[in-house]
């Protein structure tokens, strides 16, 4: 199994502009649950960074809410 380094996008959240690393398979998981969800993916970004503690950093509360939105969902974790 190949890993990647984590790549750096552009979101914005409520009106500022953020840069978030995560890596290609946690991006592509984060889109397709906005698609399935019906949500912008910034909407669903700020979303998670309004829940999130602040001892955690946007692109681990995104990876965890990735996570364990496929783990809910029956999908191997």
């Amino acid at each position: 199994m190949a890993y990647d380094r984590p790549a750096k996008h552009s979101l914005t959240l409520n009106g500022h502009r953020t840069s978030v690393s995560l890596e290609q398979d946690f991006w592509d998981g984060f889109r397709e649950i906005a698609a399935q969800d019906g949500i912008a993916l910034n909407a669903l970004a700020a979303q998670i960074d309004s829940e999130r503690g602040v001892e955690c950093g946007l692109a681990s509360a995104i990876r965890l809410f990735v996570f364990r939105w496929y783990r809910a969902h029956g999908h191997a974790a």
